[in-house]
């Protein structure tokens, strides 16, 4: 049987979290109440939809505000491609940044923990298990048969996969219904597919950031951002646990991840064409640098101290293989969906752009009947990233459609 684990206090080296704010911008200065504790739920024993047998599953989770008797104020929020359960509050008074949505989850904010219990969970193969405040099962962890890590011998994991862990997980907890599944990116992948497969559980969907499926752009995508590791002469096919680790490609995909998730307008804005080093043309020398290069350069390092090479490929993976559903078309997953759905584009989005993801689907679920609303609220100069630095400008559609 799945199990909890109460969280033996998680102190938040917060290295990883703000690596990941150098990764993904500035986070909320306006924390959730209290201090968050990190708990562990796990499985004995998971079989992936590709009928691959993981031992000993665990994976992190942390909650916000109470559940009420009923067990039906729930809302779930799942994450994206590079984050993990921390979505709000501290887990220590000290800790400099609070969770990536903080600005909506909390008191009187838009996911109002005086009425909702949020919940938010890391996801399998999650990208830094080296992070101390992370709880996931993948390639680095220890296959109990071998007593080594899995590395790629980890079976294949999909969007459903992460799903059905979350599923087991909400009903260790006795929880039959959820007001909400939100996500962005990589968790709007995750909300859709809760609709789908759990579509008289889940009651509203909102997607911020994402889409209903990984085209083939993103595709092609997703695999640039890989290539870097496996360039690496120390990635070696993933055989690279207890030896030198691939992080100089492992740095260079995190910078192409970092840049992608971005804007033109950001880097305008932020950089120029201004020097790294006052006095070294990049002109002058093949080693000098702009200020966008340099920038580049260390967020990445720092995110790579906390990151795992094959976790990253995983993700990758199980980004490309979406499709809502899981099943052989879009029409035959979406079909599936019974919950209205709130869109949350970003403007500038150049991972998910508005007209190739969001327009097209609130389309397609108001042509099959859904209730769909769609806010164009988030604008700024940082593309794909304006749905996790500035959801709050969502912060109204989000309370109201909550309401309904």
């Amino acid at each position: 049987m799945p199990r909890l684990v109460r969280g033996s206090t998680w102190s938040a080296r917060l290295g990883g979290l703000a690596m990941a704010a150098c990764l993904f911008g500035a986070l909320p200065a306006l924390a959730l109440d209290g201090i968050v504790e990190k708990k562990v739920f796990e499985m004995p024993s998971y079989t992936t939809v590709g009928g691959g047998t993981i031992k000993n599953v665990r994976i992190g989770w942390e909650s916000y505000g109470k559940l009420n008797e009923a067990k039906d104020n729930v809302i779930l929020i799942t994450h994206f491609f590079s984050g993990n359960s921390h979505a709000a509050g501290r887990y220590k008074v000290e800790d400099a940044a609070p969770g990536y949505w903080d600005s909506i989850i909390g008191p009187g904010k838009p996911l109002d923990t005086d009425k909702y219990f949020i919940i938010s969970s890391d996801t399998l193969v999650n990208l830094s298990p080296k992070d101390p405040t992370v709880v996931t099962t993948g390639p680095a962890s220890i296959n109990p048969d071998t007593g080594k890590p899995y590395g790629m011998s980890f079976p294949i994991v999909t969007i459903k996969d992460f799903v059905n862990v979350q599923k087991a997980l909400i009903d260790s907890l006795g929880i039959k219904s959820l007001q909400a599944v939100m996500g962005g990116s990589m968790g709007s992948l995750q909300a859709f597919e809760w609709a789908a497969d759990h579509p008289d559980m889940v009651k509203r969907v909102i997607a911020a950031i994402g889409g209903p499926e990984a085209d083939p752009f993103l595709i092609g995508w997703l695999n640039l951002w890989a290539a870097p590791i496996k360039l690496d002469p120390n990635w070696s096919n993933g055989d690279y646990y207890g030896k030198a680790e691939p992080k100089a490609g492992l740095t260079e995909a995190l910078k192409l991840v970092t840049l992608h998730a971005r804007h033109w307008k950001w880097a305008d804005a932020a950089f120029g064409r201004k020097w790294a080093e006052e006095g070294k043309d990049p002109k002058a020398a093949m080693g000098n640098q702009y200020a966008i290069e340099a920038w580049l350069d260390k967020a990445a390092s720092g995110r790579a101290a906390v990151s795992d090479a094959n976790h990253f490929l995983y993700l990758v993976k199980a980004n490309q293989t979406f499709v809502t559903g899981n099943g052989a078309s879009l029409e035959d997953g979406l079909a599936k969906i019974k919950a209205p759905v709130l869109l949350i584009p970003s403007a500038d989005d150049l991972v998910f752009p508005p007209d190739r993801n969001m327009r097209p689907l609130k389309d397609r679920l108001e042509k099959q009947g859904n209730g769909v609303e769609y806010t164009e609220s988030i604008t700024s100069t940082l593309g794909h990233l304006d749905g996790v630095a500035n959801i709050a400008k969502a912060g109204e559609t989000i309370s109201q459609f909550l309401a309904k």
